[in-house]
């Protein structure tokens, strides 16, 4: 049975789906050997049903991150979309387990300097100044576990629902541990005691992190579209074994 990707919305110019987590967007230098792509998936996915359908990114999600993630039917419907992404014309929500108790809401105002790839380009004018960057949060739910993960005899854990307002690189990621409440399972960024207990304990072996809304205009005709998706595999049972709350 070819492998597929769940679809939650496509007409004849746009397509967006439910990226699983640990799937790259596309193919990269980051990892020579993977043979798996969003990219590729999908595309194979549609041509089982419709002749010549190919797909670009309009934007992208880290590997280790799940959840929406929106593609052109034709390079220019692309590029219209990761112009309104570029612009800050999207509105983007994320649910992320952290450690510890963060306050209720708050913002993260923090610049972050530009991240590139090893393999990419730097000429002569790249900046290396921090761009400004700016993260809202909210706190939706925590917990106190009677175990010593780290340094005390209890753990702490919160659900966030995050609105990045600017798009810089690992933005969520490198925001949260700015303000140390790293995201679990981050691997860069994050704490191997506490990503352990999780992957170890809890059956959770991935970074907790995903898309669940996001809101734009369809380049067409300008239509406001809003798409939903709560996370699902062992993030879903997580929230569930913790009596956290799926969505908001």
């Amino acid at each position: 049975m070819p492998e597929t990707l769940p679809i939650l919305y496509r007409d004849e110019h746009i397509v967006a789906i439910d990226k699983p987590a640990k799937l790259l967007v596309h193919r990269s230098e980051i990892d020579r050997h993977e043979t798996r792509f969003a990219i590729q998936i999908l595309r194979d996915q549609i041509l089982r049903d419709q002749i010549g359908q190919k797909v670009w990114p309009a934007h992208r999600l880290d590997r280790g991150t799940s959840g929406i993630l929106l593609f052109g039917l034709n390079p220019e419907i692309a590029s219209l979309l990761g112009r309104q992404f570029a612009e800050g014309q999207v509105s983007k929500r994320y649910l992320a387990v952290v450690r510890g108790h963060p306050p209720e809401n708050g913002s993260i105002d923090h610049p972050l300097t530009r991240q590139r790839d090893d393999y990419e380009f730097q000429g002569e004018r790249s900046s290396q100044e921090a761009q400004a960057a700016l993260t809202h949060f909210r706190r939706l739910a925590s917990i106190e576990l009677p175990v010593e993960v780290d340094r005390y005899p209890v753990s702490r854990y919160a659900l966030l629902e995050l609105e990045p307002v600017t798009g810089r690189k690992h933005q969520l990621r490198r925001h949260l541990k700015h303000i140390a409440h790293p995201i679990i399972g981050d691997a860069t960024y994050g704490k191997g005691r506490h990503n352990r207990y999780f992957a170890e304990t809890l059956g959770c072996d991935r970074l907790l992190l995903a898309c669940t809304q996001l809101g734009f205009s369809h380049p067409v005709d300008g239509r406001s579209i809003k798409l939903k998706c709560p996370p699902g595999d062992s993030f879903a049972a997580l929230l569930e074994r913790f009596d956290w709350p799926l969505a908001q």
